[in-house]
């Protein structure tokens, strides 16, 4: 694990705490909105959830599973509110006013409270996962499996809670087949852009802590 100042430490912090509630906030907002490819349903939060088990890897990876905890717990309410929120006032692409605020919305709660456990289902077991794999030789072990399995677990978390039975009629029909789309691209994103990403600023980490150190 390299090694930080209690400074730097505590601006990771918080950069990567705002980083997943504005990523789990839109993508909350996105799974709202679907579209089909090659035929199949699917939603544009499949392609900025990903984001979140980015960060989290590269956190459990430079600053330790307790840290990655640290953020999970600390992202948790504020993702929950901030999501609920944004998801009723633009609900389905359309702002619909502050007066929106003044009615409770079944349908985008469930999204949010959703969310709430599968994020923290999802991301502590993609902790748990990495922090056992982390010193395998080969780098893309760790974040590969534990990406698998977190996004394997969240998306049947998210999906079973938000829709089963939703008075949305076309999610109530179509979501299991959209999670199962959901989760194949959240793998092959993961997989063909997210994977060298992490590779990549793994090693500028790295190396910029290696020179600042040999200063």
């Amino acid at each position: 694990m390299i090694s930080f100042t209690a400074a730097q430490l505590n601006r990771a912090l918080v950069i990567l705490v705002v980083f997943h509630i504005v990523v789990i906030a839109a993508s909350n907002y996105l799974v709202q909105i679907p579209f089909q490819v090659i035929g199949l349903h699917t939603t544009w939060g499949t392609f900025s959830f990903p984001f979140v088990y980015l960060a989290t890897d590269l956190t459990v990876r430079v600053f330790g599973k307790v840290q990655a905890r640290k953020i999970i717990f600390l992202t948790m309410i504020p993702a929950l509110i901030i999501s609920y929120l944004v998801s009723i006032l633009f609900f389905e692409g359309t702002f619909q006013g502050l007066g929106v605020l003044n009615e409770f919305n079944l349908f985008v709660f469930r999204i949010a409270f959703a969310s709430f456990i599968a994020y923290l289902a999802g991301q502590l077991l993609d902790v748990k996962v990495f922090s056992r794999l982390r010193d395998h030789n080969r780098w893309w072990v760790a974040p590969s499996a534990s990406t698998i399995l977190g996004n394997l677990l969240d998306t049947i978390l998210f999906y079973s809670i938000a829709f089963w039975a939703s008075s949305d009629a076309f999610m109530a029909l179509h979501w299991p087949e959209i999670a199962v789309v959901d989760y194949c691209f959240k793998i092959a994103v993961s997989m063909l852009l997210f994977l060298p990403a992490y590779g990549v600023l793994l090693n500028l980490l790295t190396e910029a802590m290696m020179r600042k150190e040999g200063k």
